[in-house]
């Protein structure tokens, strides 16, 4: 159960990556390309936004996985909770993490907005 528990999160991180990289990061990728013909001077200033929009999935993502253990860790660390009940009590706390991704979602998508523009 735990097994699919796990997958089910893996499966719905995964979903918002691809979503985020399809959407958002592809599109400031083209952009700075096609920009870097005039940046040939300050680069660094070319490849500045899309290195701040990698930052930002990967620090968002990180917090996540951190309030996922974080969780995951309380769950199991009850020593009354046992069989069922823990199978249980991990359920709820994936259920409510990955009810969390659309919310994760769009706060990163207008993030992403505000740095590409």
């Amino acid at each position: 159960m735990v097994e699919l528990q796990q997958f089910w999160v893996q499966e719905a991180v995964d979903s918002t990556v691809k979503c985020l990289e399809r959407e958002n990061i592809q599109k400031m990728q083209g952009l700075m390309f096609w920009r870097s013909t005039g940046c040939c001077e300050n680069s660094q200033h070319c490849h500045a936004s899309l290195a701040q929009a990698q930052a930002l999935v990967t620090s968002e993502l990180e917090k996540f996985q951190d309030c996922l253990a974080r969780c995951t860790l309380y769950v199991g660390s009850k020593e009354l909770q046992v069989g069922r009940r823990l199978e249980t009590c991990v359920t709820k706390c994936v259920d409510d993490h990955v009810n969390l991704i659309a919310i994760l979602t769009r706060k990163m998508k207008e993030s992403l907005s505000a740095i590409g523009k």
